[in-house]
């Protein structure tokens, strides 16, 4: 499904852990590391789309993640010119991705690369949340940078919350009076 412009809708995912670490992917036999990602199909909304990918790429389910925010408009980039194709859908230019920032609510060992009879990484890491924009193709690094600068801002909210809600070992939080069970 490619728009009139030339753009395939596409999701991105950046999932990041505790330590505000994100998922990197290798390429099924390739060098080449990226976020997993994939295409929108005919009457699925950017959300379902995600978790579909979620799942065939990274082999995760809703409940081992929490969505802390997605990017607000489409962010496009253009495939190399030797990339570029007409079909009878007209002039294949790139992708135009709404990007979702995701907490890893589960374990590592919860996820799982071969979930899809065609997997899309042969490998996986936890990154810092920068260190992408180092190693992302030269025709994507302009959007990783839109994405994670956008969705960064979600973090900061979500480790607060985390802070107020996760107690330590040994920790003791006051209950407030009204919340207090009685006898």
């Amino acid at each position: 499904m490619i728009d009139r412009e030339g753009y395939r809708p596409n999701v991105g995912i950046i999932l990041c852990n505790a330590r505000n670490q994100v998922f990197w992917g290798k390429r099924v036999n390739q060098h080449a590391w990226q976020f997993p990602q994939g295409g929108i199909n005919a009457g699925e909304t950017p959300e379902q789309a995600m978790f579909r990918e979620l799942e065939e790429e990274v082999g995760l389910l809703p409940g081992h993640v929490r969505i802390l925010g997605r990017t607000r408009e489409w962010l496009r980039y253009d495939v190399p010119p030797h990339w570029t194709r007409r079909d009878n859908r007209g002039l294949y230019r790139g992708q135009k991705q709404i990007w979702f920032l995701l907490r890893l609510t589960g374990r590592d060992c919860d996820v799982s690369l071969r979930a899809s009879a065609h997997p899309e990484f042969d490998a996986w890491r936890w990154n810092e949340y920068w260190v992408p924009m180092e190693a992302v193709v030269d025709f994507k690094r302009e959007v990783y940078r839109l994405a994670l600068e956008e969705l960064e801002r979600y973090l900061h909210r979500d480790l607060r919350y985390l802070r107020q809600h996760t107690r330590r070992p040994g920790e003791r939080r006051e209950v407030p009076f009204d919340l207090q069970l009685k006898p």
